[in-house]
């Protein structure tokens, strides 16, 4: 005889298994959304960065760049973006299994399928605008809106505004969103492992190819098709010193970053009850540490002094390079991925400048290119296993050439060398094109009186200890970053 109360008890129990899976989700888009809030006021931190780096004459025009930047990062991905990035992304396990976008364009090649883009989620569309969704949007923007703000900085005082504002467009309309769905959204580069048995295919957890290093290269385009800025470097080919202003505006600017930076990657999880978010923002905090203290070795031993903005730069390398193995590797790990790369960013830098030639006034290329690159073949180096079972469809954790993987370092390779081709081809004919529309490059005239009056109409500083802007006369000639000796070439 069937005991009636079991009917009951299996439908209490159905509910209640519903109920914890609800909340689940719920805990899961809170945590998601408190992330993005953290990414977002990142913004602030790189016009801090980005102006202390840079002449007062120059704050207005500076600062403008790193605030309309988010609201144009914002419309450019709403329109578009986030469709061609997440549209055929299928089911988000984190959030509920959430299927909504699940159209994405695809080519059969070898009798494999690789994702090339995504179709849905236009302007966020109602049938597509669901809470999972919306939390997606958000997390997603922030982190786009970063790699589009990297390109204000190595390109500031001599980028016109109007120039900025449609590039800015671009970057986050097609440069970020297509090669970011190769990599999150279920596009090609992930799929490397199921379809060529290269690893766990491209693996980038929190953004050092997919944000940085695309920012990174963004901005190597830029900065070398606008030139260097006027008496940036003599007749013979030396380089001039050209300090930044505010040194305090550098410093709170990169403890800001810092800060954001726990969002970025503990983040990333897009899952507050997944316990690795501890061991991400650990990992997080070490490279940083490391970064800095590696850099102020260095730099003292190469230059003589401690330079505080190439310090500076040395946490942020860190903080670059191991976001994308800050899931997948020990702490040991983490310290050694920071230490090279606060090396790393000041070899870089002077690099850039003293042997390319290219003017970059904040370092974005050494800080974001050079070991946004590292991060990503330190993760094809370092990952331990520990982590990542069964990410983008293999089996087993994700292992890299040091714990008996090498595919896995082919895999990072690959991915590298696909964001170099395609965000590098794409920002030059963009770049070619506005410049031929409204032109890239301030006259020398505003150049030299500073583009605060010019192209904003104010002064950064009306009145104070910076301003008023200097005259006309002050062409004074920089550094790679605030301080650092330039090295007489060849």
């Amino acid at each position: 005889m069937t005991d009636p109360s079991l009917p009951d008890l299996a439908r209490r129990l159905a509910d209640t298994q519903a109920t914890l899976a609800d909340t689940r989700t719920a805990l899961n888009i809170v945590w998601i959304l408190i992330s993005g809030f953290l990414v977002m006021f990142m913004q602030a931190g790189f016009a801090l960065l980005e102006t202390g780096l840079t002449r007062s004459k120059n704050v207005a025009h500076t600062m403008g760049m790193n605030y309309l930047v988010y609201a144009i990062g914002i419309l450019g991905f709403w329109s578009v973006g986030f469709a061609f990035q997440m549209g055929g992304v299928g089911e988000l396990a984190t959030l509920g299994g959430d299927a909504t976008l699940s159209s994405e364009l695809v080519v059969r090649i070898a009798g494999k399928e690789l994702g090339l883009v995504g179709l849905e989620g236009f302007f966020l569309a109602p049938e597509s605008f669901t809470p999972a969704i919306a939390a997606m949007f958000l997390f997603q923007m922030v982190f786009m809106d970063t790699t589009a703000t990297i390109p204000t900085g190595a390109m500031a005082e001599r980028w016109k505004f109007v120039s900025f504002v449609l590039f800015s467009f671009v970057i986050s309309t097609v440069i970020y969103p297509i090669y970011a769905n190769w990599v999150w959204g279920g596009g090609w580069l992930s799929s490397l492992g199921r379809n060529f048995g290269l690893g766990h295919g491209h693996v980038d957890f929190a953004g050092s190819s997919v944000v940085h290093l695309t920012g990174g290269v963004v901005a190597l385009i830029g900065a070398r098709m606008l030139g260097p800025r006027l008496g940036k470097f003599g007749a013979d080919g030396s380089v001039r010193p050209i300090p930044g202003h505010s040194i305090p505006l550098v410093v709170t600017g990169t403890f800001v970053l810092a800060f954001g930076w726990f969002g970025f990657n503990a983040g990333s999880t897009l899952a507050g009850t997944d316990a690795r978010t501890s061991v991400v923002a650990v990992n997080t905090m070490l490279a940083s540490a490391a970064g800095a203290f590696a850099s102020y070795l260095y730099v003292s031993r190469r230059f003589g002094k401690p330079d505080v903005t190439m310090l500076c730069n040395g946490m942020l390398a860190g903080l670059v390079a191991i976001t994308a193995s800050c899931a997948f590797v020990s702490p040991l790990a983490a310290v050694a991925i920071g230490a090279v790369a606060g090396v790393l960013v000041v070899w870089a830098a002077v690099f850039v400048e003293n042997r390319l030639k290219i003017d970059d006034p904040v370092g974005a290329i050494a800080v974001h290119g050079m070991n946004g690159t590292w991060g990503i073949l330190a993760l094809g180096l370092f990952a331990d296993g520990t982590y990542g079972e069964g990410l983008n469809g293999v089996a087993g954790p994700v292992r890299g050439l040091l714990y008996g993987d090498p595919t896995q370092l082919a895999a990072q390779c690959a991915g590298i060398a696909a964001n170099v081709l395609y965000v590098g081809t794409v920002a030059t004919v963009a770049l070619r094109a506005i410049d031929r529309l409204v032109g890239n490059r301030v006259s020398e005239e505003a150049e030299l009186a500073g583009l605060d009056e010019s192209e904003m109409g104010m002064d950064g500083y009306a009145a104070g200890p910076f301003g008023p802007a200097p005259p006309a006369c002050d062409p004074a000639p920089h550094v790679p970053v605030v301080g650092v000796p330039a090295e007489t070439p060849p």
